[in-house]
C-alpha cells in the first residue's frame, strides 16, 4: 500500500471495506473473516475510530501476529501486511474459497461490522446461483466519461460523505465501486441518471387505487433515478397518497401521516436494497384504500427463513447494502423489519402484514379507518376551530362530482393534464381545460404549479389545502 492510498482511505472512515483498530490484534481473526466472505477490505492498525493516526509499535512482532491469524483460519487466508506512515495496513484480497471460518465459527461484513454466522447459511449465501455476486460484478454499459459527470459525482460525493479533494476514481475503488477499470453494478445503480440504462427492472412503479382492488388506478408513476433518489422518491409519492392530520400547536402547524414515515421508508429501503437484481420484475408499491403494499421480487435471500425475519439479516446485495449504509439510507444494521414493526406500535397503527413467497417479498400496512363523524371540527389547537365542508358541498356543479373526485385524488402530486386528461376520457385539452379545470381552480380545490404561465410546457396541476382537507372527508365518508 502506497502512503497517498492510505492517506485516501482515512478520510473516508470505516464502513463495509475497511476497518480502524487503534492498537492490538483483539477480534482480528474475527475481522480478517468478514472481510474475507465479504469483498475483501483494508483493516488499519495504528488508527483511531476518529481516523486519528497513532501508529503502533514493534512492527514486525505485529505482523507475524497478523500473518499467523490469518494462517489459522480455516481455510487460510491470504492476506498482505505493510507498515506505512507507523500504521500496519492488512489488505484482505477478495478471496477464492468462500466460506471461511475463525475459531470455528463464521462471519461476515456487513455494513461498517462483522455478523456472525453459521456455515450452511454462508454456503448458501455465496454460492446458491451466485446470487451474492450481482452487485459486485462489473457493469458493462457503464462509461466513466459519459456517465460519471460532475453533477452526478458531485451528488453522490456528498451522499457518501467523500472528501471534496479526492478524485473520483481513487474515491470509488477504495470503496471498492470502481474494479479492474469497470464501474460494479452496484457503483453504476448508485450513480445513474437513469438506472433502467444499466438494469432494465431497477425501477419502482408505484400505483394508486380507488379502492381494495386493482380494478380502477387514478394515478401511476415510474421512478428510475439512482438508487438512493428512488428511494426519496418513492416515500415522498406514498406521503402524498395517504392521509395527512393537520396538528396546529402554538401557531405552528405539524403534519401526520397516517402511517408513520419512517417505516415506510425502512420498508422501501429493503426492498430497493435487498431485492433480486437478476429478476426482470422491479419492486412495486401499491397504495389501496385500506392498505400499501411493497412488493420485492427475489423473495428472502439464501440461508434466511421466514422465522427469522425480524432477528437477522442476510443481505443478498452486501456492496449495494454497505453503500446506503454509509450514506444513511439504513440505520440500523438487521433490523429493518424489527424497527418497522415497532415504529408502527410507538406510532399507534397496526403492524404491517409479511408475505413471502419463493419469488416475491410483501410488506403490507393497514390504513388506519377513519370513522365518519359528520361535520365536527377539526381541532386547531390554540387557534380555535375551523368547520370543514363536504366535496358535493363546493364542487362546481359544471363538474360531475365522481369526476372532480378522481381528477383529485389523481392531483395530490402534481401532475400534467394529458395524464388527467386520459382519466377523464377527454380528446380536447381547450374544452377540458374550459369544462373542467378551470372550475376547479375557480372554487380553490386545484391551482397550477406555475400560475405565472399558464400555458408552459412545463405545467402542472396539484390540490390546495382546501382541496386535500375535501378529499380526505370524502374518503371518511365513502369507509
Amino acid at each position: 500500500m502506497k502512503r497517498k492510498r492510505l492517506m485516501d482511505l482515512i478520510p473516508l472512515g470505516e464502513g463495509f471495506t475497511t476497518e480502524f483498530k487503534r492498537s492490538g490484534t483483539s477480534n482480528l481473526g474475527r475481522e480478517i473473516c468478514a472481510f474475507a466472505n465479504a469483498t475483501g477490505g483494508v483493516i488499519l492498525i495504528g488508527v483511531t475510530d476518529k481516523g486519528e493516526i497513532v501508529g503502533v509499535a514493534d512492527h514486525n512482532r505485529l505482523k507475524s501476529e497478523v500473518q499467523a491469524i490469518a494462517r489459522s483460519a480455516e481455510p487460510p487466508i491470504s492476506v498482505d501486511v505493510e507498515i506505512v506512515e507507523q500504521v500496519l495496513c492488512v489488505d484482505i484480497p477478495a478471496q477464492n474459497g468462500k466460506p471461511y471460518s475463525f475459531g470455528g465459527k463464521f462471519f461476515l461484513r456487513e455494513g461498517a461490522s462483522s455478523q456472525q454466522m453459521s456455515r450452511e447459511e454462508i454456503r448458501e449465501f455465496f454460492f446458491k446461483e451466485g446470487l451474492i455476486h450481482f452487485d459486485e460484478a462489473p457493469c458493462r454499459h457503464f462509461s466513466l466519461k459519459s456517465d460519471l459527470t460532475d453533477d452526478v459525482w458531485n451528488l453522490f460525493r456528498v451522499r457518501a460523505k467523500i472528501p471534496a479533494d479526492m478524485e473520483p476514481v481513487t474515491a470509488l475503488e477504495n470503496l471498492h465501486l470502481f474494479k479492474d477499470d469497470r464501474m460494479t453494478n452496484a457503483g453504476a445503480w448508485l450513480l445513474a441518471r437513469d438506472i433502467q440504462k444499466f438494469n432494465i427492472s431497477a425501477d419502482v412503479a408505484c400505483a394508486l387505487f380507488m379502492g381494495t382492488d386493482k380494478v380502477r388506478i387514478l394515478d401511476r408513476r415510474g421512478f428510475n433515478g439512482d438508487v438512493y433518489s428512488m428511494i426519496d422518491d418513492v416515500v415522498a409519492y406514498i406521503l402524498s397518497k395517504i392521509n395527512v392530520e393537520y396538528v396546529i400547536k402554538h401557531v405552528k402547524r405539524e403534519e401526520r401521516p397516517e402511517l408513520p414515515e419512517e417505516a415506510l421508508r425502512e420498508a422501501v429501503v429493503n426492498a430497493v436494497a435487498h431485492r433480486d437484481y437478476r429478476s426482470t420484475a422491479n419492486v412495486q408499491v401499491y397504495i389501496f384504500k385500506n392498505r400499501v403494499e411493497i412488493v420485492s421480487p427475489g423473495g428472502l435471500p439464501a440461508g434466511m427463513t421466514e422465522a427469522e425475519l425480524g432477528i437477522k439479516s442476510v443481505p443478498r446485495n452486501p456492496l449495494l447494502f454497505g453503500m446506503l449504509f454509509r450514506m444513511e439510507a439504513v440505520e440500523h444494521i438487521g433490523s429493518g423489519i424489527k424497527r418497522i414493526r415497532s415504529l408502527c406500535r410507538e406510532y399507534g397503527v397496526a403492524e404491517p402484514r409479511i408475505e413471502v413467497s419463493e419469488h416475491w417479498f410483501t410488506v403490507s400496512f393497514p390504513r388506519p379507518i377513519v370513522q365518519d363523524e359528520g361535520q365536527t371540527p377539526v381541532e386547531t389547537g390554540e387557534l380555535g376551530t375551523v368547520s370543514v365542508q363536504s366535496l358535493s358541498q363546493v364542487c362546481p356543479n359544471s363538474v360531475p362530482s365522481d369526476l372532480a373526485e378522481m381528477i383529485m385524488q389523481a392531483s395530490t402530486s402534481p401532475v400534467d393534464m394529458l395524464t388527467l386528461m386520459a382519466l377523464a376520457g377527454h380528446t380536447n385539452r381547450t374544452r377540458f381545460r374550459k369544462a373542467i379545470l378551470q372550475p376547479l381552480m375557480d372554487v380553490d380545490l386545484m391551482a397550477l404549479t406555475i400560475p405565472d404561465k399558464p400555458r408552459s410546457s412545463k405545467q402542472r396541476y396539484h390540490l390546495t389545502e382546501l382541496g386535500q382537507e375535501l378529499l380526505k372527508r370524502q374518503d371518511k365518508e365513502q369507509s
